[in-house]
């Protein structure tokens, strides 16, 4: 928590590098400007992007200014609002997320149009780690315009997005062929998909198990699976990646992510699905804001099931 009123404590780096280039740093206490409130974070979910942007390797795309803060996804409680701002007032639990890399920190300000209320159903951690998953998961799906009876094939199926995926599309009516390793099988199979294991197999399997084919593919992992999908005959149109942009350039395949799911009504529409038990998002581990590089350190190891969280 902050040592005063004045000051707040928030993830820094001053470099691009590795997790030991991480650190928890005070900052003066951000002031919201007109439009935004400030918000005291209760818990806020760590992603791939940011692993990939601390280490530079999306610097082409989205280069980091020195020192850097981090972090999206957020909830937590409104506790100043900027000038103008009806939507809410100080004690309301909200949820959303910043684009000023700024979440991982134990207060951020936030422009009201980034907000929801949080629905009484969601715990903190769920709902603290629910933007970029969600909204990005949301984006994937609706990339290839899922048709009820179709089947979709999905790479990283038990990840923090693949996992929402694989539940929307059920939600929406496609049947899922779930890409992941043995140790997921149980819990792929629980939520409607039929099991593929990754591995040398990987064509001739999808192929068993979609004997009339895959009309569809969702890829969150790497370029490989873009390939493969090729490969498979599948249209460039009905195939999304959210990761391999060299390999989407070059087959003139969908790319969307985080940032064409991110509105209001996106956000509120994956936030109702999970607090009617629609769809489910597990919480793999939450660590406290000083255990940011152990936090980053299990997400990197890419065999999480979940969401990890940051609790400031």
């Amino acid at each position: 928590m902050p040592s005063s009123q004045q000051t707040a404590r928030a993830v820094r780096f001053d470099r691009y590098g590795d997790r030991d280039v991480l650190y928890v740093a005070d900052i003066p206490m951000p002031v919201p400007a007109p439009g935004e409130v400030l918000v005291e974070v209760r818990a806020a979910g760590i992603n791939p992007g940011e692993a990939a942007i601390r280490s530079g390797a999306l610097h082409e795309w989205f280069p980091a200014t020195f020192p850097s803060g981090q972090g999206s996804d957020l909830a937590g409680v409104v506790t100043a609002c900027g000038e103008g701002v009806t939507d809410f007032a100080p004690g309301d639990e909200v949820l959303g997320y910043t684009w000023q890399r700024a979440s991982h920190a134990t207060h951020a300000v936030v422009p009201v149009t980034q907000l929801i209320r949080k629905p009484e159903a969601l715990s903190w951690t769920v709902a603290g780690s629910l933007y970029v998953a969600a909204c990005t998961a949301w984006a994937a799906v609706d990339a290839i315009a899922p048709k009820p009876g179709e089947t979709v094939a999905v790479s990283a199926a038990a990840g923090g997005v693949g996992g929402i995926v694989v539940q929307l599309l059920r939600v929406r009516g496609a049947q899922v062929l779930g890409i992941a390793s043995p140790a997921n099988a149980d819990w792929l199979t629980a939520h409607g998909a039929t099991f593929v294991p990754y591995g040398d197999r990987l064509a001739d399997d999808l192929r068993a198990a979609a004997p009339q084919g895959v009309d569809a593919f969702i890829d969150l992992f790497g370029p490989e699976y873009v390939q493969l999908a090729v490969d498979l005959g599948i249209p460039p149109d009905r195939i999304e990646t959210i990761i391999s942009f060299e390999q989407a350039a070059r087959f003139g395949t969908k790319s969307a992510g985080s940032a064409d799911g991110s509105s209001r009504e996106v956000l509120t529409e994956m936030a109702e699905l999970v607090a009617s038990d629609r769809i489910e998002i597990p919480i793999a581990a939450d660590y406290p804001l000083d255990r940011v590089r152990d936090a980053f350190a299990a997400l990197e190891q890419r065999h999480t099931r979940g969401k990890i969280t940051l609790i400031p």
